[in-house]
This record gives C-alpha cells, structure tokens and sequence, in this order.
C-alpha cells in the first residue's frame, strides 16, 4: 500500500462519541478503521488518505479530518507537479479537525 509521510495524518476519532456503526469502515478506502468491541478505532493512521469520506458519513461526527490540507494532500499535488503545503519536518496530528464545513 502507498505510504506518505509517517506521523503526519491530520485524522481523529472521539472513541467515546463512537456509536460503532461501521460507516467509517464501509467507506474507507484504505481500510483505516476497524470496530471491535462495538466501537471505531484507528489500525493504521499512517494509510489515510485525508479523503474526508470517514468524517463526512460518521452519524454522530466521532471523526475528523482536514482533507485537502494535510501532508497527504501536499505530496500528491507535489507528485503532479503542483504547489501544495507539505510538512517535512516536526508535523503532528492536529485535534481540531472537522469536515463538512
């Protein structure tokens, strides 16, 4: 599976606002999530592709993520030959993350 930057992925997940509904998990494409014991949890941050898609369909909103503003975002636009942000350095998952908006 394509790997960005470690560490970086602007991704969260209230675990107490989970209802475990398994939207997250239908609807990841790189399998992300995954419910155990009725509730959401991250398996591998690092494979997020900040799409938005997890955040976008979590009913009770226990997901966010900046898309189109993370490092994720920066190396694919970098990888077309376009300017995007993208951290190299010192990056660190930002808690105040909705999407919707």
């Amino acid at each position: 599976m394509l790997r960005y930057l470690g560490r970086v992925v602007a991704l969260r997940l209230d675990g107490e606002a989970c209802i475990g509904c398994g939207m997250c998990t239908m609807v990841c494409p790189h399998e992300v999530f995954m419910i155990e014991g009725r509730k959401a949890f991250i398996v591998d941050r690092d494979a997020c592709i900040e799409c938005g898609a997890c955040a976008n369909n979590c009913p009770v909103h226990a997901i966010g993520v900046r898309t189109g503003a993370g490092c994720a975002t920066g190396v694919l636009l970098g990888t077309l030959g376009k300017e995007g942000d993208c951290c190299t350095s010192g990056c660190e998952v930002v808690p105040e993350m909705r999407t919707g908006s």
